[in-house]
């Protein structure tokens, strides 16, 4: 990749913007990470206050992370992430039905966030170039007149810290949702930036446990919400020999005690994930989150945006943590930025916020069907909509019967095919197929 910048700052050293900082390397001379938190990624960030629940990278994002950081997965098995095969060491329950088990081509890197974050920022930190400026809040965006953004402000977190400015040719904002450009924006005259929102108030709650030797649970056990009992559950092994145990439900809040997480847990899993769960060892106590809304930023319908400005990760697009994208969409938001870095810089942001619109379009159309697909869900509901989900609800089924339906579907939200994939005349006339 060729030199097209002498610096770019990164605001937040999530996976997003960890993935932001190695597509920058090599294309700016100096690449500045500014993050708020100063724990060190060993461990849950305040910052990442999803951290201690249970994530799975999905096969695309899997194969995209490899891609940029090659040798990763080797460092992360050697660390002791977990590898499995999703075809037979995970049980999927999805629309209540639950996948046929099959061999398949595909490998899952099982590993807690804090363990993956801290893997990748070191592999990240070791690049040329790239420098990290902890305990430090963003405050504002500097201006070199209306058309460029040159850096930005920011305070340190210490008593008795002044401003400091950071200048930059391009700024990324990776804070998440917390992140402020669309109103730092709006106040530069730039915008309203429209949003579109799905509220679906997911509360879920984590602990993790060690099951006992020979329980027969696999290395996943994922069972989604469906139509008339809004709740979910996965439990993911991970390194250290523990258990990821993670409940949710949309519209409630999973209780923390002992006695009502394991009741609750217990009355989604299915029944030999229950029975282990009843014998596992707590290793800890229950950790709560919640989540609103999914949120998609279109920064790319607003006309006359700076140079110097783009945006990735949940600043962007957040999604229902139920479906497991917001990493490897992080994943794909870098892959597309380091393709626009490839053109120069003319014409950047511009050129970035249109293709990272047509990548995000898949998988925020999936998540949002699927969050339509419950009746808890308020939004409208369009023919096409109802159609979708009518016909995806006739695949899962079949795909509780059909290798060939059950390894599709598995690819199609694994986002390594797209949606179409599923109206294959094979695929098709399976699904249409009356149950034996």
């Amino acid at each position: 990749m060729r030199v097209i910048g002498e610096h770019a700052v990164v605001l937040g050293a999530g996976m997003a913007g960890l993935l932001a900082a190695r597509a920058l390397s090599g294309a700016y001379e100096r690449v500045t990470v500014v993050e708020r938190d100063q724990e060190g990624p060993g461990r849950s960030r305040k910052g990442v206050p999803q951290g201690r629940h249970a994530h799975i990278l999905l096969p695309r994002g899997q194969r995209v992370l490899e891609g940029l950081l090659p040798g990763l997965e080797r460092e992360l098995i050697e660390g002791g992430a977990v590898v499995a095969d999703p075809g037979t060491d995970h049980h999927f329950s999805l629309g209540g039905h639950t996948l046929a088990r099959r061999p398949g081509a595909e490998r899952a890197i099982q590993a807690g966030r804090p363990f993956l974050e801290r893997t990748v920022r070191g592999r990240v930190a070791a690049l040329p170039g790239v420098a990290f400026a902890e305990g430090r809040d963003v405050v504002g965006l500097l201006t070199g007149g209306p058309g460029r953004i040159t850096g930005v402000q920011v305070m340190p977190r210490h008593a008795g810290g002044a401003a400091e400015e950071i200048r930059a040719d391009l700024v990324v904002d990776a804070m998440g949702r917390a992140g402020r450009t669309r109103y730092w924006l709006e106040r530069l005259g730039h915008g309203p930036v429209p949003q579109e929102e799905i509220k679906v108030s997911v509360g879920y709650a984590t602990r993790p446990i060690r099951l006992p030797a020979g329980t027969g649970a696999g290395k996943a056990v994922v069972v989604g919400p469906r139509p008339g009992r809004p709740r979910g559950m996965a439990m993911v092994a991970v390194e250290g020999d523990r258990y990821l145990l993670t409940v949710a439900g949309l519209g409630d809040r999973p209780p923390t005690d002992d006695g009502g997480f394991l009741a609750y847990a217990c009355a989604i899993a299915p029944p030999e994930a229950a029975e282990a769960i009843r014998a596992a060892e707590p290793l800890g106590a229950v950790a709560a989150h919640r989540y609103a809304s999914d949120l998609r930023n279109r920064y790319e319908r607003v006309r006359g945006l700076p140079e110097g400005l783009v945006v990735l990760g949940d600043a962007l697009c957040s999604f229902n943590p139920i479906y497991a994208q917001g990493m490897t969409v992080a994943c794909l938001e870098a892959e597309v930025l380091r393709g626009c870095l490839d053109a120069g810089a003319r014409g950047l942001a511009g050129r970035y916020f249109r293709a990272v619109a047509r990548t995000l379009n898949v998988p925020w159309r999936m998540a949002v069907a699927a969050d339509l697909a419950m009746p808890e869900v308020e939004g409208r509901r369009g023919l096409a909509v109802r159609a979708m989900n009518a016909y995806v609800e006739r695949v899962q089924a079949a795909a509780a019967r059909d290798t060939e339906v059950a390894e599709q579907f598995f690819r199609v939200i694994g986002l390594l095919d797209p949606p179409p994939a599923l109206m294959r005349p094979s695929i098709v006339a399976r699904s249409l197929r009356p149950a034996a």
